[in-house]
Parts: structure tokens; sequence; C-alpha cells
């Protein structure tokens, strides 16, 4: 895509925009770090990736940059950190600034609920008896790649 790359909040206009699937990139914003996640491009699945230290936007946008060559990676999931009541804040209009950031890539991007996406992580990291130290590690990645899964959920079964 162009500039003025898509920036969808739900799925059906991401999944409009690439009708052949692709390989997928899925972000968790912290304030510290970003977790990746990475689909195939059949959408089937999500995987974590690397955790990045987050740093200054001209920094960060390099190293997306270079995962999204080495990856071939045909668009971008980005959790948007909604309230409990579905409302937005701060938090939520900070990832939407990065995106529209981000769009400079030329890549559609999906703003997805990550909701519970970090509780889930947690839980399956635990359930794999990991311990807190490598949690800590881990998480931001493994958050990634629960919102990375929902979305495509979404795009291969319509729902969103």
């Amino acid at each position: 895509m162009a500039d003025g790359a898509l920036i969808a909040d739900r799925a059906d206009p991401f999944r409009e925009v690439l009708p052949q699937g692709g390989a997928l990139l899925g972000l968790d914003l912290g304030t510290q770090t970003i977790g990746t996640a990475f689909c195939d491009a059949g959408w089937r699945f999500a995987s974590p990736g690397k955790t990045l230290k987050r740093g200054k936007f001209g920094a960060d946008k390099a190293l997306l940059a270079q995962l999204i060559a080495e990856r071939q990676i045909v668009g971008v999931v980005i959790g948007l950190p909604l309230n409990m009541d579905s409302s937005e804040g701060p938090r939520s209009q900070s990832s939407r600034a990065y995106a529209r950031n981000l769009s400079v890539l030329g890549l559609p991007i999906l703003l997805w609920d990550e909701r519970w996406s970090t509780a889930s992580a947690e839980g399956a990291l635990i359930a794999q008896d990991m311990s807190r130290a490598k949690r800590a590690a881990r998480i931001d990645s493994a958050a990634a790649a629960v919102i990375l899964q929902a979305a495509i959920d979404a795009l291969t079964g319509g729902f969103g």
C-alpha cells in the first residue's frame, strides 16, 4: 500500500485489503517494551517473537522494518488497550498514535482489542510451569501472540 495505509478497527476492512492472506506481525505495545508475534501466511496460528526494548519511534521503526522485511510481513496487528467498558483512555490514544506513525511503512494495520491478553498469556506461561523470571522476560511477546491469534481467528472466521 502507498502512503495513507489502512488503519482499521475491525477485521473486515483489513481482510479486504489482504485477500491472499500473508504473514502478519502482532505487537503488544508497552511503555518500555514491544512484544512481537508472527503468524503464518495462511492465518492459522500465531507464535511469540522477540521482546524489543522500546525507544524513540525512529529506532523502533527501524527494528520493526527489519523484522517486516525478514519475515515478508504484509500487515500489522497492534493491541488496542480498551477500558473494561470498551471506552478508550490515554493508552488507547497512544496505540492509535503509534499506528499512525507506523503507517509510513505502507502496510495495513489492524487495531485489536487487547483486554485480557496479558492475563491469558500469563496463565499459559504458568501452565507451562515457567519461572517468574522467565515469565517476565516473555510475557509481552506471549501477549502479542494472544492478540494476534484473536485477530486471525476473527479474520478467518468472519467475526469482527
